[in-house]
């Protein structure tokens, strides 16, 4: 296994409730109430839609908002993985990711482990395009049983949502996560924050058709299935976690141009821009971040000036 490159599942494809635009010379992300599920293959036009995405609509005109997965693993932060992250926005690179507690971070020296006190105390992150960021891996159909599509999202009501389903769903099925016939399904919601505009999350139940008793029994019923087969769940766990930890950051050089543009756009900034009015890069986010760690405010100071960022539409 190559070190320092972390083995991340085979995608198939991704999932998506929103998409970028071209708008006046520059490519914009804009959300939308359905989901769409796209190929790996990306054109001028935007990436390309999966052959799934219209088979699961029950016509032309209905709009996506429940897909049936399964999961490939029996734990939940296997699946889903939810960190805070912060992206240089020139060359799309992570450069810190951390847990609120424990960080990797790009410095000078090379990839550093950290304290992590979160976006909102860190001094680092203010002003900046560190949020939280969480992809979740689902199987879509038959045909692969470890192939999987991505979800990816910035949106606290997806991501707080998804990790407790996920927990909860193991522990009432005795760890047989890996077995249960779920669905991905879209949710709206207003806030004050939103001014009565309603936001799209995520949200992982049962599959439609079934109550919690059937769904448990269909689990119990394909793990024993499974197990006489010889397939061995504990294995594939362990053998996804060990490729997950082999690299510092998950995301491949390939993934996070994309990322960037789709989840941290903001006026003016080089994703936000046309290739052609690109200007010059200066000094490195990392040179920035070093400069801005010598000048740290001090930790009374961190207190009285935490910053909070308002809330965010769903991505």
């Amino acid at each position: 296994m190559l070190k320092g490159l972390a083995i991340t599942p085979p995608m198939l494809g991704r999932i998506s409730i929103g998409k970028v635009i071209e708008k006046n010379g520059k490519r914009l992300p804009e959300k939308d109430d359905q989901f769409t599920i796209t190929s790996q293959v990306h054109s001028r036009e935007g990436w390309l839609v999966h052959p799934l995405n219209d088979e699961l609509r029950q016509s032309k005109d209905d709009k996506l908002r429940s897909i049936p997965v399964r999961l490939l693993f029996n734990e939940p932060e296997l699946n889903f993985r939810a960190d805070y992250t912060l992206f240089d926005r020139q060359s799309g690179r992570p450069l810190c990711v951390g847990n609120g507690e424990t960080c990797k971070r790009v410095t000078q020296d090379g990839v550093q482990s950290l304290p992590c006190p979160s976006p909102d105390a860190c001094p680092l992150a203010k002003g900046s395009a560190c949020k939280p960021y969480g992809r979740l891996n689902v199987v879509i159909g038959e045909e692969d049983p470890l192939g999987s599509f991505v979800f990816r999202t910035t949106g606290f009501n997806s991501i707080r949502t998804l990790a407790a389903r996920l927990h909860y769903f193991q522990a009432i099925s005795g760890n047989r996560l890996a077995c249960l016939p779920l669905e991905l399904r879209l949710r709206g919601k207003s806030t004050r924050q939103s001014h009565g505009t309603p936001i799209f999350y995520v949200d992982l139940t049962v599959r439609s058709g079934m109550d919690m008793t059937e769904a448990l029994r269909v689990a119990s019923q394909l793990d024993d299935h499974r197990q006489a087969a010889g397939f061995d769940q504990s294995a594939l766990d362990e053998a996804a976690r060990r490729g997950f930890g082999n690299g510092a950051f998950e995301d491949s050089e390939e993934d996070v141009g994309s990322i960037v543009e789709e989840f941290y756009h903001v006026e003016g900034s080089p994703s936000a821009m046309s290739q052609t009015a690109r200007p010059p890069m200066k000094a490195s986010l990392t040179e920035k971040l070093e400069a801005q760690a010598e000048r740290q405010i001090p930790p009374s100071d961190q207190t009285k000036g935490a910053h909070h960022a308002p809330a965010q539409a769903e991505s």
